[in-house]
C-alpha cells in the first residue's frame, strides 16, 4: 500500500495571518507531496520494506537508506504538523494535565513558549522544534533536516506532543529571513486540543 498526502483539515488560507495561503499551498501540495512520492520510490525498490507503516520504518531508520529518513521523516512530520495547526480561535488551550506538566517540567507555559522558540530560531540550517514526552516527563528538543524523536537515531527520543517546521519553506514567502517573527505567529494557531489527545496518550 502507497503512501498517501493527507488532506489538509483547513483551508489554505485558514491560518491567516500567521501563516498565508500561498505558503500553505505550497508547502502541503509540493514540498509534502514530493516527500510522500520519494518515499513511495524508495520502499518500491525493497521488498522487505512494503507492508511497513511509516512508524516503524522510521523506529529503525538508521538501517535504511537515506531517502527513506529523509523523505518518511518529511512525510510523518508534515502529516503530524498539519494536525497541530487551528485557525485562530479553534485550537482551544492546553488542558489541565498537559498545563501542569508544563508546570511542572518546564517552568510554566509562558517559558515553555519561550524555550520552544529559542530551540527552533537556534536550529542550524532546517529542522523542527519539538516538545516531547520522555520518561514520563516533558522535555523540548530539536531536530535538524526532517529528522524526528521517533527514529532511534535521534539525539533525544520521545513521543511528540507539538512541533514547528522552521525549514524556509515554512515561512520564507511571509517572513524572509525573520524565523522568530515565524514562531511567534506560530503560537496562535496552535492545535492545543490535538496536542493534548497526544500528551493523554503518551501518558496514558
Amino acid at each position: 500500500m502507497a503512501f498517501t498526502l493527507p488532506p489538509l483539515p483547513y483551508a489554505y488560507d485558514a491560518l491567516e495571518p500567521a501563516i498565508d495561503k500561498e505558503t500553505m499551498t505550497i508547502h502541503h501540495d509540493k514540498h509534502h507531496q514530493a516527500y510522500v512520492d520519494k518515499l513511495n520510490d524508495a520502499v518500491a525498490v525493497d521488498a522487505s520494506l512494503t507492508g511497513h507503516s511509516i512508524e516503524d520504518l522510521l523506529k529503525g531508520v538508521s538501517k535504511l537508506p537515506n531517502a527513506v529518513r529523509n523523505n518518511g521523516g518529511g512525510h510523518w512530520n508534515h502529516s503530524l504538523f498539519w494536525e497541530l495547526l487551528a485557525p485562530v480561535g479553534q485550537g482551544g488551550e492546553p488542558s489541565a494535565e498537559l498545563a501542569a506538566a508544563i508546570d511542572r517540567d518546564l517552568g510554566g507555559l509562558e517559558k515553555f513558549k519561550t524555550d520552544f522558540n529559542a530551540a527552533g530560531a537556534a536550529q542550524f540550517g532546517s529542522g523542527w522544534a519539538w516538545l516531547i514526552v520522555q520518561d514520563g516527563r516533558l522535555k523540548v528538543t530539536s531536530t535538524p533536516n526532517q529528522d524526528n524523536p521517533l527514529m532511534d537515531l535521534a539525539d533525544e527520543k520521545g513521543t511528540v506532543v507539538l512541533c514547528a517546521d522552521v525549514w524556509e519553506h515554512a515561512y520564507y514567502l511571509k517572513y524572509q529571513n525573520r524565523r522568530p517573527d515565524y514562531l511567534k505567529a506560530f503560537w496562535t494557531v496552535v492545535n492545543w486540543n490535538r496536542a493534548n489527545a497526544l500528551f493523554a496518550a503518551a501518558s496514558a
